[in-house]
């Protein structure tokens, strides 16, 4: 895998906006994060456009993307947010260019689709983390949240424990692999396609928000039918955010859903990582070799840059 360069004060990092329009009030207010930093921000040229419920076309968005690569003076990339429209891209990516000019990529939640496809076709180790419209910009940013991004300025190994937040098990073991995965919607829409999860002897970790029980378990039914819980060498359980039906018919608890797939796997599975659509929000990279132990409750993680 090809590690991105960390950052320094006075580099610059562009935002872009690759699925769906992003609040742009916040996205503005987040740039003061950087800033504080002692980062400077440029913003794409086009990612305040609109288009329905994407922000502006597909040629837009890739220009912004495809610019913010190949220019030398940006040093990361960061998602203004996510919603719908980064798997459309995928196909068009010049992924020689990023192979060329690797550089910390930022996102998650509809950006898992471009950061897995990153993955398996230019190899760049990139970042589950919180975006500027959806999260950073907002009152209530958490100091831990904040914290995430001190990985980016030097290498440094991630460790999350129970002091960060209460951890549960599933089953009981010990792996390690590369740290694959994102948000369970996005990681389902790339099977079938040519940018399709890799989760053999990988540590897969899955949150969502909005998806009630009947959905996941026919996401994770549609992992188990792919091979991909049978691949992977564990499995990290982050935020699943609003997981609740929403009508007074039957159903099944998140927690029985979870327990139906992921409890017999004779792997590691443990879940109560703060990853996911929530505050804090524990950045990880992607790509990158991890340990998850259930003996030691605790997952830990390779850095995700390198020095200069």
């Amino acid at each position: 895998m090809i590690l991105p360069k960390k950052l320094n004060a006075g580099d610059t990092i562009g935002v872009i906006a690759p699925a769906s329009p992003p609040n742009m009030e916040q996205t503005y207010r987040a740039t003061q994060f950087f800033e504080q930093l002692g980062l400077h921000v440029r913003l794409g040229k086009h990612i305040s456009r609109v288009k329905g419920y994407l922000a502006g076309s597909k040629k837009h968005r890739l220009r912004d993307f495809h610019e913010m690569v190949a220019d030398p003076a940006i040093k990361g990339i960061f998602c203004a947010g996510g919603g719908y429209g980064s798997g459309q891209l995928v196909d068009e990516i010049d992924y020689r260019l990023v192979r060329q000019n690797p550089k910390i990529i930022w996102g998650y939640s509809d950006i898992t689709f471009l950061l897995t496809a990153l993955r398996l076709k230019s190899e760049l180790v990139t970042f589950h983390g919180p975006m500027l419209g959806s999260d950073i910009g907002k009152r209530d940013f958490h100091d831990l949240s904040k914290q995430s991004f001190n990985q980016l300025f030097s290498p440094q190994v991630l460790h999350y424990d129970n002091t960060i937040s209460d951890l549960w098990v599933l089953s009981k073991g010990e792996a390690t692999g590369k740290l694959v995965g994102g948000n369970l919607s996005l990681i389902v829409q790339t099977l079938g396609t040519d940018y399709e999860i890799d989760c053999h002897n990988a540590l897969l970790l899955i949150e969502d928000i909005d998806e009630e029980p009947y959905r996941i378990d026919g996401m994770l039914n549609q992992l188990r039918l792919a091979g991909k819980l049978a691949d992977a060498a564990g499995v990290v359980v982050g935020d699943f955010k609003n997981p609740f039906p929403t009508n007074e018919k039957p159903s099944l608890t998140l927690q029985e859903v979870l327990y139906e797939y992921l409890a017999h796997l004779h792997k590691p599975v443990m879940g109560g990582f703060l990853i996911g659509h929530c505050q804090p929000h524990f950045s990880v990279p992607l790509g990158i070799q991890a340990e998850l132990s259930t003996v030691k409750q605790s997952l830990r993680i390779q850095p995700g840059v390198r020095n200069n």
